[in-house]
């Protein structure tokens, strides 16, 4: 009865609102104002029944009475109206009285403010402090709540305009107030309709107020549509973006719908107005749901334009301003970096707590394949993702910043933008980037080292000082680490700051100035960087910095002072640099006398360079690195006028006394050799000529080691020690080009003057002379060698024709010295050479035991080959080719002098390698190279303008080529070559890498890449010279390299010529610095060389085609190739070039395979007609047959034609006969083809891809014929070491057996378990073929045992092992299909190799362990 009645009630109440309006018109039309409405129904119905209810209404500003509870009320009130007689019309006349009371604005004030308790009911513990106000509690009952909603609705029009009140209250605002979080809503979807309806007319104001308000209001059945209606709006108004996000992330709504939503949202991205930016992306973020960020993310990246945030003024603005100042700034500067800022923190906000979010940020950025792709956005979210604790988004925000860097995606110019840009942004994650910058300086991947030191560079121009002052303690902290390259870098750096901003690094020397206390773990050329920054930091500006003056002067003084080589040569490398930084060349001053220096400062200089003199006088090593420093400086640094004038003055003078005497009727002294002037090639001159004073020097020098005691007399002599000749000669030739702006003509007669030497007929008899006479002899020549490596130096660059004569005919006399040097040293065991450069080390302990070696070419070789593999997998071969190409020479030489004919035999049966004395001999500067451009081309240049006795024509011969290839190729090596590591090594080798190569560091990387690109042409002329020579030998010849009449010798030095170029072009090419987008324009212009001398006419090419060019002029050597390591040099630039070649990688791929075969089937014998052999030429073959297999489409065809044909062929051939079809494979190399074919089938099989059920029919059959062939191929090879048995090839098959077998259970067994039922046959084949390779692997097994030998018992547990594990993975797949009644076990007896049972261990099979014999039966049914 109660429901029946309930449900009666709510129809009617229905009914009666659906006739509200009319009643409504026809009442109010015609009703008084509000005063008189007021004065005449003092007590209307609506008063009346609050009152009995228990609500006292109230006039004027007092809040209305509640004498009940709340819930009381409305239940009396809805009782009240129910129970009436006019029920339900009663309702109508209620609400009319209400509207009539409400009229008032005060009262319909009072009536939607709290009202209070009555003070009757205060002390009644059922009413709660709080009231809610008179609207609410009417809008809680259910036959009210439609009507009062609409008389709210027509009521907020009247008060839209009038904003807030005198007393403070928002009336618009409290209307919509009332109707959030409401018990129940009767008309939810009318209630929705009429709030949308007023949002469309309201202010903004208004607008934002019930957007906000709309999740607080409507019930979850309307939110989907609400959220289409604010969608909507969101589209047509930008300005409500904030509110409607707001009130979209407070809806409960379905996936599909948020992610329509979504959509729109990032449509309106890039309209949105700034400070809206941060609510639209924390919107986007919080709406991503866990299946699908990607896509999100990664569209939310590409539409996030940081870059418009900030505006042009606003950039400089904030290049000029500190963070502490940022308070004081330009208002639109905050405005936009603060909500950069906040966006970042909602990004921020988002990674950390979403792992997958943090995910999606990095594919985005990792999906990015073009520079110009990349935005600051991803710089800032890297360091944000660096930034969090998880441990996962530091490690691939680390990855992917130096995968970004490596491949050139992510350049500096990218990240100057980001911190001129947002540097108040970035300052907030400042921890993330140093520490980003710390781990890439200590990277070993030299590519990304660079992008480390910029971000150091930036964060200190950036930041305020407290970074600046972290940025320069991690920079020492780097200095001091010990390991070379992060010192390098670290100095650089701390060397770019100091240039760019001395007044701001002066705030930090004391940092600075900690670096002294580590430099015994610094190379020189550290010191000298230290030392330059801190001269810089303490006389680079005119401020008073007397403190660090003064204490480099200490430092200085004490190190100079010192006893200790070390320390003496540390203090004259910073006495140097301190001259440098002192009397560096400035702005004349007032007071200064033809000079730019103050008096006071050009004082000091003075003193300071007459300390360092006195304090090297007593030691002619360290008087030699002062010179050698001296030089350095001079070259490097523009000195005051009057330092430089009595710097030049004083030089000049004092070689002249020293080192210089005047040609005389005859030399007599007591010398060691009779005294003889040599090497004169001014001998047609009238005037008196003069010559070095060498021997007598050398022989002067000697006597106190012999005879100390000397007369007491009045003038104390000087003495003068021959080790300070090439130094001081270069200190001498660099004054006279810096005060004569490069002429040389005042010293020009140093080139042709001889020297006072002895006859070198005496090398004829060097066995029979004393040790002492030897190793006297031994000096002799290498301070001759030095001397004449300076004035090549010195006079390289001149341009005279007669000139560059005399320059050639020098490196003509070094290569016959050389020869007569490795002579005499092969007769004087244990012998220590002079010092040749002073900046490291003493070279003592550098000379190996046995100094006795096979005949080697007298250069430097040894340089390249004390470095450690480099990153190329082909740098092994580079190193051993310089070897190879060094034996093949013989030490045979061309010599231009008669008298080499005589020592020639002696030469070739004993000399020694000078491989080991390189440190010994004095640096050729990189000018020097350009003597190559003198070639044949010079010839008639060179006739004209000779007038010697001789007449002869001076060009460069093939060993002088040589020496300057050699030379230039260990420089390219040591410069561009990629370092592998920069980690000091456990074990300190006992040479430095550096020692030889002073001069060449004070290069960069890039000017050493542009000397060479000028050189090009000279190099691809010479190497068409080789391959001419060649080309004309083979067809004179009908082919034969041997043929009688052949000169051996110039063969030899010819083919280690060729090979040289084809390096030096290698290691050029294979620079990194061509994989930057900043060097491409330098590597376009070196293929255009190449690609030059095949078509000259066209130009504008792009890098591809001229890769193809290049490719195809350096492919059309392959005819006259020499050699086999000639071959794989060409190989390796090949492959090189096809790197370049973008998009014809498959072309590339089978021209290379094509040359390879031709050089493996071609006999290569040398010149003397033997067939080459040795370990070098083993190592070269193997490399160029894993290129073959490498890159051949087909391994497994491959390895079937050289295991099934050529193998068969060799067997069946003469003991030293090679295979017919492949002529490099004979029983000598058949090691090498076994490792390279087994190693590249089971490096095959790795790549085949795994197995899955779902395959297709078509798939399981391709990849079961692969497999078929695989198996058949490791077969035939396992069934070769029952005639090639030797230990190597057992370790080769057992090790590579092991891993082929492993791959096999990996891949191959689920592609049986699939394919069994319908490959039956197949199958059981491609099983029954196996089971004989793996019997055959246990007979090795139990062979390595017999024979004890625990280089091939070691590889035996791990085979059997997999043995086993083949045995019972058969199995399982027998039973997975159904058959395991095919499959039986046994026990294998231990035979050897033959096959023969070991009878030793007959009793003990059954302890063996278990293998398979099994027979799959054919006639089984799947």
């Amino acid at each position: 009865m109660m429901r029946k009645k309930k449900r009666s009630s709510i129809t009617v109440d229905d009914d009666s609102t659906r006739d509200v309006p009319k009643s409504k018109k026809t009442k109010s039309s015609g009703r008084p104002t509000k005063s008189s409405a007021q004065d005449s129904y003092p007590d209307s119905v609506f008063v009346q029944f609050l009152k009995e209810a228990g609500v006292t209404l109230r006039a004027g500003s007092t809040a209305n009475e509640v004498a009940v509870d709340q819930v009381i009320f409305q239940k009396r009130l809805q009782q009240r109206l129910r129970k009436n007689p006019r029920f339900p019309n009663i309702i109508q006349e209620f609400i009319s009285a209400l509207e009539i009371y409400i009229e008032d604005p005060e009262r319909f004030r009072n009536c939607l403010l709290p009202c209070v308790p009555s003070s009757s009911s205060q002390q009644d513990t059922n009413s709660g402090s709080y009231q809610e106000s008179l609207v609410r509690l009417l809008l809680g009952i259910e036959m009210l709540q439609t009507l009062i909603i609409n008389i709210l609705f027509e009521k907020l029009p009247e008060f839209m305009f009038e904003g807030v009140r005198e007393d403070g209250l928002n009336v618009p605002h409290l209307i919509i107030n009332q109707l959030k979080w409401l018990d129940r809503i009767v008309d939810g979807k009318d209630l929705s309709s009429k709030l949308m309806q007023m949002v469309s007319v309201a202010p903004v104001e208004i607008q934002r107020d019930i957007i906000t308000s709309l999740p607080e209001i409507l019930e979850d059945s309307q939110h989907g549509d609400t959220a289409k209606e604010l969608n909507g709006l969101l589209q047509q108004n930008t300005q409500l973006a904030v509110p409607i996000l707001d009130a979209l992330s407070s809806l409960n709504l379905s996936s599909a719908l948020l992610s329509k939503v979504r959509e729109a949202v990032m449509g309106t991205l890039s309209a949105v107005q700034l400070e809206d930016l941060p609510v639209v992306v924390k919107f986007v973020l919080h709406s991503i749901s866990a299946s699908g960020p990607n896509e999100v993310v990664c569209d939310l990246r590409k539409k996030l334009e940081l870059e418009q945030c900030v505006l042009p003024a606003v950039l400089q603005a904030s290049q000029s301003r500190m963070i502490s100042k940022a308070v004081s700034g330009v208002p639109s500067c905050n405005n936009g970096q603060d909500s950069v800022a906040l966006v970042l923190d909602v990004i921020k906000s988002a990674i950390r707590f979403q792992k997958t979010i943090s995910e999606a940020w990095l594919k985005a950025i990792e999906n990015v394949d073009e520079s110009d792709d990349h935005k600051v956005v991803d710089l800032l979210v890297l360091f944000i993702l660096y930034s969090t604790n998880a441990n996962h988004s530091r490690r691939g925000a680390e990855r992917v910043l130096k995968v970004k860097v490596r491949k050139g995606l992510i350049q500096e110019s990218l990240l100057q933008k980001t911190f001129k840009g947002h540097a108040q942004v970035m300052r907030g994650y400042f921890p993330s980037i140093l520490a980003l910058a710390q781990g890439l300086l200590r990277s070993s991947d030299c590519c990304v080292v660079p992008f480390g030191g910029h971000m150091y560079k930036q964060a200190f121009t950036s930041f305020d000082s407290y970074c600046q002052q972290e940025v320069v303690g991690s920079l020492v902290t780097h200095a001091c680490s010990g390991v070379s390259g992060e010192v390098d870098v670290a100095l650089e750096l701390l060397c770019e700051l100091v240039s760019q901003g001395p007044a701001e690094m002066s705030q930090f020397t004391v940092f600075v100035k900690g670096i002294l206390d580590y430099m015994d773990n610094l190379t020189s050329q550290q010191i000298r960087r230290l030392f330059h920054l801190l001269s810089h930091l303490a006389f680079g500006q005119e401020q008073h910095r007397g403190h660090i003056q003064d204490d480099m002067h200490i430092v200085i003084r004490k190190q100079l002072s010192s006893t200790a080589p070390k320390y003496k040569r540390i203090g004259i490398i910073g006495a140097v640099m301190m001259v440098g930084s002192m009397g560096a060349c400035r702005n004349k001053p007032e007071g200064s006398q033809g000079g730019t220096l103050p008096k006071e400062t050009h004082r000091q200089v003075m003193a300071l360079l007459e300390l360092v003199c006195s304090c090297s006088e007593s030691s002619p090593e360290a008087a030699a690195l002062y010179y050698d420093e001296l030089a350095n400086l001079l070259q490097t640094c523009k000195l005051d006028p009057l330092v430089q004038a009595w710097i030049g003055k004083s030089v000049l003078e004092d070689f002249q006394e020293d080192f210089v005497v005047d040609l005389g009727p005859d030399i007599s002294g007591p010398f060691v050799f009779p005294a003889s002037v040599m090497y004169n090639l001014d001998e047609d001159e009238s005037q008196g000529g003069i010559a070095i004073n060498l021997l007598p020097l050398m022989t002067q020098d000697q006597q106190p080691k012999t005879d100390t005691t000397q007369p007491a007399g009045v003038k104390k002599e000087r003495r003068v020690s021959p080790l300070c000749l090439s130094p001081f000669f270069r200190l001498l030739r660099l004054c006279e080009e810096v005060q004569h702006q490069g002429d040389l003509e005042e010293i020009d007669a140093l080139l042709g003057c001889p020297l006072i030497l002895t006859d070198m007929e005496v090398m004829e008899k060097v066995e029979s002379l004393s040790k002492a006479a030897r190793e006297f002899l031994c000096s002799l020549l290498f301070y001759t060698i030095n001397w004449f490596r300076e004035v090549v130096n010195a006079f390289c660059k001149l341009n005279d024709p007669e000139m560059k004569m005399k320059v050639v005919t020098r490196i003509q006399n070094i290569t016959y010295l050389q020869s007569l040097l490795q002579t005499c040293l092969a007769a004087t065991p244990g012998y220590t050479p002079p010092q040749a450069n002073f900046d490291g080390e003493s070279a003592e302990g550098m000379i190996p035991s046995s100094s006795i070696a096979l005949p080697k070419k007298g250069k430097k070789e040894s340089s390249g080959r004390k470095r450690k593999a480099s990153a190329s997998k082909n740098s092994s071969g580079d190193k051993s080719q310089l070897e190879g190409a060094a034996d093949a020479e013989d030490s045979q030489q061309d010599h231009p002098e008669k008298e080499c004919e005589k020592v020639k035999e002696k030469d070739a049966k004993s000399a020694v390698s000078l491989s080991s004395y390189w440190p010994f001999f004095r640096e050729l500067d990189v000018e020097a190279l350009s003597v190559l451009q003198c070639g044949l081309l010079s010839r008639t240049l060179l006739d004209t303008e000779l007038h010697s006795k001789l007449r002869e024509e001076v060009q460069l011969g093939p060993a002088e080529l040589l020496f300057l290839l050699e030379d230039m190729w260990r420089k390219l090596d040591f410069s561009l070559a990629s370092a592998p590591a920069k980690k000091a090594p456990f074990l300190k080798s006992k040479m430095d890498r550096a020692v030889g190569f002073a001069h060449l560091q004070q290069k960069n990387a890039k000017e050493i890449a542009t000397c060479c690109m000028e050189l090009l042409p000279t190099l691809c002329t010479h190497l068409e010279n080789c391959h001419n020579h060649f080309q004309t030998l083979l067809s004179e010849h009908q082919g034969v390299v041997d043929a009688p009449g052949v000169d051996v010798k110039e063969q030899q030095l010819m083919c280690s010529a060729y090979q040289l170029l084809l390096q030096v072009l290698h290691t050029t090419f294979s620079w990194a610095g061509f994989s930057g987008p900043e060097h491409r324009a330098l590597l376009k212009s070196a293929l255009g060389v190449l690609a030059g001398r095949l078509k000259e006419d066209e130009t504008d090419l792009t890098l591809d085609q001229l890769s193809r060019h290049a490719f195809e002029y350096l492919q059309n050597f392959r005819s006259t190739v020499p050699s086999l390591n000639t071959a794989l040099c060409l190989t390796q630039l090949l492959i090189v070039l096809s790197q370049y070649g973008g998009s014809n990688h498959r072309t590339y791929r089978e021209q290379i395979t094509s040359l390879t075969r031709h050089f493996l089937c071609q006999e290569w014998v040398t010149a003397s007609g033997e067939k080459e052999r040795g370990n070098k030429y083993n190592d070269a073959l193997q490399t160029l047959l894993s290129i073959y297999l490498e890159h051949t489409d087909d391994v497994l065809k491959a390895v079937e034609e050289i295991a099934g044909e050529g193998v068969p062929e060799l067997m069946n051939a003469a003991k030293n006969a090679n295979s017919r079809s492949w002529p490099t494979l004979n029983r000598q190399t058949f090691l090498v083809y076994y490792k390279s074919m087994m190693a590249e089938l089971e490096r095959a099989v790795r790549k085949i891809p795994p197995s899955k059920q779902m395959d297709s029919q078509e798939v399981q059959s391709e990849k079961l014929l692969t497999w078929n062939l695989a198996v058949r191929d490791f077969h035939i090879l396992i069934n070769l070491v029952k005639m090639f048995d030797s230990r190597p090839v057992l370790t080769v098959c057992l090790k590579y057996g092991r891993l082929f077998l492993e791959s096999f259970l990996k891949l191959g067994m689920p592609l049986l378990d699939y394919s069994f039922k319908k490959h039956k046959e197949d199958v059981q084949s491609l099983l029954k073929t196996f089971q004989l390779s793996t019997r055959q692997l246990h007979y090795m097994c139990g062979h390595s045992k017999i024979r004890q030998d625990t280089g091939l018992t070691n590889h035996v547990p791990a085979l059997k092992k997999s043995l086993e594990q083949f045995v019972y993975r058969v199995k399982a797949m027998l039973t997975l299909n159904h058959c395991q009644e095919a499959f039986w076990l046994g026990n294998l007896k231990n035979r050897d190799l033959k096959g023969e049972e070991i009878l030793s261990q007959r009793s003990q099979a059954v302890d063996e362990e278990e293998e398979e014999s099994s027979q799959l039966q054919s006639e089984e049914e799947v």
